[in-house]
């Protein structure tokens, strides 16, 4: 597949006001390979010359949207069972609204995919790794040319609102970094946001799944 299209590249990041999802928008906006970056939310982001920002109902995506037709999405969309007030809620946000929109911006012509799950994603496990998975398969559903999976563990960020779980997690992790497996570090936000971006710059063919072992969090990582 030719890692550079002909037409100006054009990303769709969903999730752009999260941990994750910011780090995205902060690459991507500097990147001179990238024409245009299309990050649709429910609050508006600070302004950029490469940036649109709608604002729909994400209850109802609009399927005739403009913005759908880009090269390329990254999914950095992600809740919690508590954040989110239920089970169902959950499921909405990171199963159910991640696969519509792959759904759609495929419609349109997208080509290429990534997608922000999580260590452990699997079918058999607990419900929230459930859920990862089954958006995992819904999108591979969709035979995207390109798809890549990251699948980081917990996520090392500062966050707008406080998951305080997890950051009694990152607590215990710092304290005890040198036992702890490569796989069950924390990763850096920025670091999954590169490899997010690094998926869908490179348009390899075929599917493409990134441990969190195998995510750098830079030059410093043990």
């Amino acid at each position: 597949m030719d890692s550079q299209p002909s037409q100006p590249f054009k990303l769709l990041v969903l999730g752009g006001t999260g941990a994750v999802g910011q780090e995205v928008l902060r690459l991507a906006l500097a990147d001179e390979r990238i024409a245009r970056v299309i990050a649709p939310t429910r609050r508006p982001l600070p302004a950029h010359p490469k940036l649109d920002n709608p604002m729909p109902d994400f209850a109802t995506l609009p399927a005739d949207a403009p913005w759908w037709k880009v090269n390329a999405v990254i999914c950095a969309l992600g809740s919690t069972i508590k954040a989110a007030g239920s089970r169902e809620a959950f499921a909405a946000i990171d199963r159910d609204l991640p696969i519509e929109a792959a759904r759609l911006a495929r419609q349109a012509g997208a080509t290429r995919f990534a997608l922000n799950s999580s260590l452990g994603a699997d079918s058999a496990a607990n419900f929230y790794l459930q859920t990862k998975a089954q958006a995992e398969q819904g999108i591979r559903a969709l035979f995207y040319p390109t798809y890549v999976i990251v699948r980081p563990s917990l996520i090392d960020a500062k966050r707008v609102e406080p998951r305080f779980g997890e950051m009694a997690g990152l607590l215990l992790a710092r304290l005890l970094l040198p036992l702890i497996p490569r796989r069950f570090r924390p990763v850096k936000a920025a670091a999954i946001a590169a490899a997010l971006l690094t998926g869908v710059l490179s348009g390899e063919a075929g599917e493409r799944c990134v441990e969190s072992e195998d995510i750098s969090n830079g030059p410093k990582d043990p």
